[in-house]
């Protein structure tokens, strides 16, 4: 069990997926993300969605991401957040975590 103060160290924002490249030298099929955060600032991101999402579908679309993990190399890549999503159960599809309402880039999960 955590307390609430260790929940509220985790940084959760809503970013607005700008663009969406292929990221061939990655190990699993990914994609390089550009997340747009408002003030916190354009962030990229290694994400493994090819298998359930298109380029098309990403471009546009409001996701959950960590903030405030130090960035990590993949490969040629630095992601800088962790885009939040949960198995769909068939061998490590992922659906991403979004707000179903309509909120602003930037806000804060809490």
């Amino acid at each position: 069990m955590i307390g609430f103060a260790d929940f509220l160290k985790v940084d959760i924002r809503v970013g607005k997926i700008i663009e969406v490249e292929d990221f061939p030298e990655a190990k699993n099929p990914s994609y390089i993300l550009k997340i747009d955060f408002g003030e916190l600032g354009i962030k990229r991101s290694s994400a493994q969605l090819v298998k359930t999402y298109s380029k098309k579908e990403l471009k546009g679309k409001k996701v959950l991401a960590v903030v405030n993990f130090p960035p990590k190399q993949i490969g040629p890549v630095m992601s800088e957040v962790l885009t939040l999503g949960v198995p769909n159960g068939n061998k490590g599809e992922c659906i991403l975590a979004v707000p179903d309402k309509d909120v602003p880039i930037g806000g804060r999960l809490y």
